[in-house]
């Protein structure tokens, strides 16, 4: 049997769909930068989220945190109480000179987000639990603390949560 050096029809078909698929995805790419999970790893905050509350209703808040960041790698306040039912406002502000986010979440989900955030370095978040507050700006987070326990926040910005930039909401 003589064999030709020339792909058959058949090698094309499947080949032709698959390399075009690749150099079609390469082109995309960038597209993906400007929503920030787009390329980031499935996660779920489901389980975590009913541990620690659900987003609120700004109109509902019962309370208002001022909450700054600071390039020291610290929140102030570092720990607050709130009663069960408190839907708290909180005013974030990043007084420092590089980006920072504040994320509430439990001990391990948040733990877990960082790891993930140290392969990702510039990702922000979009998630109803969390914000991304550049140098000089304010934010507002709004959540409904629904149960009694300890919810925590975070930087998980790469090497802040590490270097021990976290806080603690304590609901009564």
């Amino acid at each position: 049997m003589i064999r030709s050096r020339t792909p058959s029809r058949i090698t094309r078909a499947f080949v032709m769909p698959v390399v075009l698929g690749a150099v079609s995805l390469a082109f995309a790419a960038p597209a993906f930068a400007d929503d920030p999970h787009a390329m980031h790893m499935p996660h779920s905050h489901g389980g975590a989220a009913a541990a620690i509350g659900e987003p609120g209703e700004d109109a509902q808040a019962t309370r208002t945190v001022d909450v700054d960041m600071r390039d020291t790698m610290r929140f102030s306040p570092a720990t607050l109480t709130v009663r069960r039912g408190d839907t708290v406002r909180f005013v974030v502000t990043n007084s420092g000179k590089i980006r920072h986010e504040m994320m509430l979440g439990t001990a391990a989900s948040l733990a877990e987000h960082a790891r993930m955030m140290q392969q990702m370095p510039g990702m922000s978040h979009a998630e109803p639990n969390a914000v991304t507050v550049e140098p000089g700006e304010r934010k507002t987070l709004v959540w409904h603390f629904t149960q009694p326990g300890t919810v925590e926040f975070a930087c998980l910005e790469p090497g802040h949560f590490e270097a021990g930039m976290r806080g603690v909401v304590n609901v009564r």
